[in-house]
């Protein structure tokens, strides 16, 4: 299982374009660090039956994540729902700002896909993705004669 990759900054050559640099520079700020990154952080593992992806995503609700799997792609995003603020109240400084995302990973052959579940718990997305019967590699041990 790959990740996409994907930039949305990039010019027609490849390159960052100068709108960008700038945007980035004023509405990301000079020091962007690991915390404040668009995607959420991923592990993926693997054992004999399965993938299993992690999406760190705390502060949401299962209801936010959108999970489609189209050909090989599996493709997991979220939209928080932002509510108006109906208390008056003078903003000093705010931190708290949750946006949307989206991560796809390119699946290989064996996964089973009618074979795919999720569950949301303590701050993670957990995606289990079996593999195929017939693609599970047996083990077993072999007596030397």
């Amino acid at each position: 299982m790959t990740l996409v990759k994907f930039n949305e900054h990039k010019g027609a050559n490849g390159y960052s374009t100068f709108n960008d640099l700038f945007d980035n520079f004023f509405n990301e700020g000079v020091m962007l660090n690991k915390k404040t990154e668009k995607h959420p952080a991923v592990n993926i593992y693997e054992n004999e039956t399965s993938f299993i992806v992690e999406l760190a995503a705390p502060g949401l609700k299962k209801e936010d994540f959108k999970i489609n799997l189209e050909k090989d792609v599996l493709s997991i995003s979220a939209q928080e729902k932002q509510e108006a603020e109906t208390e008056q109240r003078k903003v000093n400084r705010k931190e708290f700002s949750y946006q949307s995302f989206k991560r796809s990973f390119n699946l290989p052959d064996l996964i089973d896909r009618s074979n795919i579940d999720a569950k949301y718990q303590d701050g993670i997305l957990i995606v289990s993705i079996a593999k195929k019967e017939d693609k599970i590699v047996k083990t077993r041990s072999i007596a030397v004669k």
